[in-house]
């Protein structure tokens, strides 16, 4: 067992975050420690996380659990109530390293929460990972925080308000990556296209994204993560005609309906998302789309549901995160009179995860016979570039392989080789 552990829910920032935690706290020489990255985004989520907890400390009853992340930033009594629990400490300090060099594991129960106001925090901390162990890819933090008030969520009060990396900053983070081996990197945030405006200067998300593949010309792989479409600019439509930027975009889309997505506090209308692909699609017509969508959303009803079902198709949405909407006290959807019973909301995601699948199947049957550059994982599974499953024989995790697909089989597509990818 290594001295330190990590056991990580949530979004892909968590991922990333843990990987900054892990290295800190060994660096300040903690030991026999498991750090519970938790996350906040449904009442499902925080019960899975002390589920988690009490498992752990049963499998290992004299390691200290100390617990961070969203819920523990938005419910620190939740966890520290918890005789498992050894210590809660805040989304703001989690990432700074002194925070592991002064921090205590044996502590009264009255200062067992160390949690500081997250909303007065100004400044991302620009941590650098040399890479993401067990992954083929690594993660780069460029924003955190959320200035929206989305009525479903209750992430900005986790995370605290909207903050960037500067670009220097993040150039020079991949470069090293790049200089390291990795082949491929995703950009990561908590509302990523809200990049910028706190910076000198207001760069944009796609000044961004130009800046890296100008400056790092040897890394042959960029990816962005879950992005709001509403927010995109020029330099980020200039940007995805660049080949080494992924023809896979996510979409915080979150509901088909306008007038659920108005109730949502969204930004966006249906016809701004079906804008915003029709015109990607134009400068990439390999771009495939995924997006987060809500089931079952106070007040929905099968009409507005409907309009949900029908983007699937009409977008060709092939990565589909749903979620059946459930109550989270603090926000404002919680409420909404109206509440979806919940049979019926997770009988709606089930229907949306259905149309998903059948998009993805599409998308994977028209890659038959198509070359591939592949990027390899672990256990005989690598990514497209459209970041489809492929499974093949060999090859070392982080290589880029170039593969003929010749079939699709349990949800993947199948590759022989040609060649290794320049």
């Amino acid at each position: 067992m290594s001295a330190v552990e990590t056991l990580t829910f949530g979004c892909r920032l968590n991922a990333y975050e843990s990987e900054v935690m892990r290295d800190l706290a060994g660096e300040a020489g903690m030991d026999n420690v498991l750090i519970v990255n938790s996350c906040a985004v449904t009442a499902e989520a925080v019960r899975q996380t002390r589920q988690a907890i009490r498992k752990a400390r049963r499998e290992n009853p004299d390691r200290k659990i100390v617990v961070t992340g969203c819920a523990a930033q938005t419910e620190a009594e939740t966890f520290a109530v918890m005789d498992e629990v050894d210590l809660v400490i805040g989304n703001h300090q989690k990432l700074k390293p002194e925070t592991y060099r002064t921090l205590s594991l044996d502590v009264p129960a009255t200062e067992k929460v160390q949690v500081n106001d997250i909303m007065s925090v100004t400044e991302t901390a620009g941590h650098l990972i040399e890479g993401m162990d067990g992954r083929a890819r690594a993660f780069v933090q460029v924003q955190n925080g959320c200035d929206h008030r989305c009525t479903f969520c209750i992430i900005p009060y986790g995370r605290g308000p909207s903050r960037s990396v500067p670009m220097g900053v993040v150039v020079d983070q991949i470069k090293t990556l790049a200089g390291n081996g990795f082949r491929e990197v995703v950009l990561t945030g908590v509302d990523i296209t809200s990049y910028g405006p706190d910076l000198p200067g207001a760069p944009s998300l796609g000044k961004l994204v130009q800046q890296i593949l100008r400056y790092v010309p040897d890394l042959p792989r960029l990816r962005i993560s879950s992005i709001d479409s509403i927010e995109a600019d020029e330099a980020l439509f200039e940007a995805i005609a660049d080949p080494r930027l992924m023809p896979h975009l996510h979409l915080s889309l979150q509901s088909g309906d306008d007038m659920i997505l108005k109730r949502m506090k969204r930004r966006h209308l249906r016809a701004d998302t079906l804008e915003f692909v029709e015109k990607t699609r134009a400068i990439r017509p390999d771009m495939v789309f995924g997006a987060d969508i809500i089931a079952g959303f106070p007040t929905e009803t099968d009409e507005m549901f409907a309009n949900s079902l029908r983007i699937v198709e009409e977008a060709e949405l092939t990565y589909l995160h749903v979620f059946p909407y459930s109550k989270r006290e603090g926000t404002p959807a919680a409420k909404i009179p109206n509440q979806v019973p919940k049979k019926i909301a997770k009988a709606r995601a089930a229907l949306l995860r259905e149309a998903g699948e059948r998009q993805f199947d599409k998308l994977c049957r028209s890659r038959l016979g198509h070359l591939e550059n592949v990027l390899v994982e672990q256990n005989g599974i690598g990514r497209t570039e459209q970041f489809i499953p492929v499974a093949l024989d060999g090859g070392r995790a982080g290589d880029i392989v170039r593969l003929e697909i010749t079939d699709v089989a349990d949800g993947r597509l199948v590759g022989a080789p040609v060649r290794t990818a320049a």
